[in-house]
């Protein structure tokens, strides 16, 4: 019997996947817990937990990593904030897909970089959206929690492309170590105030808080880090957009939030654009890049 060849490529795809379905559980528990804890307590108290957990990974920090650890947890950070903020006023759903939008930024911001953009990623990149919009339209019009969020995922889509040329660098965990140590830091002075004043709420969100800090915040930077030295950052953005779709599920099991017919087009809409996105993936794959150090 044959044993059937992995390639790198498929290999960060199914990472990537992976990642998405993360993120996806994320959106209803973050949603639940900022009932009652301020999301500037519950970003520095997340990464925090996140930061103790890869201090091991610091031990031979380079100046470069401190340089490209640093603009990307700040990065990292402002997204977050934003999000977070966003996600007060609407709902886990609503957000996860505004979010989602940041596949529209990533191939644009790469041709402000002047990578060409081919037809099929453009295609991809519009049965995204539009998978996406017809998800989070309700009926109503853009609230401030909307804006926000939509800012987030400008913040992303840079995060995706500067991630792409910097992830091969350095060792994933260690990368991901020093951004999460850059928003603990930028946290921790935005959060300074509430945590005086309000910092018992804490307690009662223990368990939500270690799963946030040690499997959503941690595994996804990983992933991320490793996956994308293999996938490209226009398809792991198309990747992203089922993000969206793994929310709706589990807002559905945990928060009790319903899927209406808007939101199962959108889903159609949005898995096709990722079928497309895959299309021909040998032709389109990374070359071999160098091992981090």
């Amino acid at each position: 019997m044959t044993a059937i060849s992995v390639t790198t490529h498929q290999k960060g795809t199914l990472l990537l996947l992976l990642v998405t379905v993360i993120w996806g559980t994320s959106f209803p528990v973050l949603k639940d817990t900022l009932s009652s804890v301020h999301p500037a307590v519950l970003i520095a108290v997340r990464y925090s937990i996140a930061a103790i957990a890869l201090l091991p990974w610091l031990r031979n920090a380079s100046r470069s990593l401190l340089r490209d650890g640093a603009l990307l947890g700040s990065i990292l950070f402002l997204e977050t904030m934003c999000a977070l903020t966003g996600l007060e006023t609407i709902s886990a759903s609503r957000s996860a897909f505004i979010v989602g939008l940041s596949v529209i930024g990533v191939p644009f911001l790469g041709a402000l970089m002047g990578r060409p953009l081919s037809r099929r990623i453009l295609l991809a990149a519009g049965l995204a959206v539009l998978g996406m919009s017809v998800m989070s339209w309700d009926g109503g019009g853009l609230s401030s929690g909307d804006g926000l969020t939509m800012a987030s995922a400008v913040g992303i889509a840079a995060y995706i492309v500067l991630l792409e040329a910097i992830a091969p660098r350095h060792a994933p965990l260690s990368l991901a170590a020093m951004q999460v140590w850059v928003v603990v830091v930028l946290g921790g002075i935005w959060a300074l105030p509430e945590v005086l004043h309000r910092g018992i709420e804490i307690g009662n969100h223990v368990p939500a808080l270690l799963y946030l800090g040690l499997v959503v915040t941690i595994g996804p930077l990983w992933g991320q880090a490793l996956g994308q030295r293999w996938v490209p950052a226009h398809e792991a953005a198309l990747l992203y957009t089922l993000e969206p779709v793994f929310a709706t599920v589990f807002s559905i099991l945990l928060l009790g939030e319903g899927l209406n017919l808007n939101g199962a087009i959108g889903a159609v809409c949005i898995l096709i654009a990722t079928v497309v996105s895959q299309v021909r993936m040998g032709s389109i794959a990374n070359p071999q890049r160098p091992k981090a150090k």
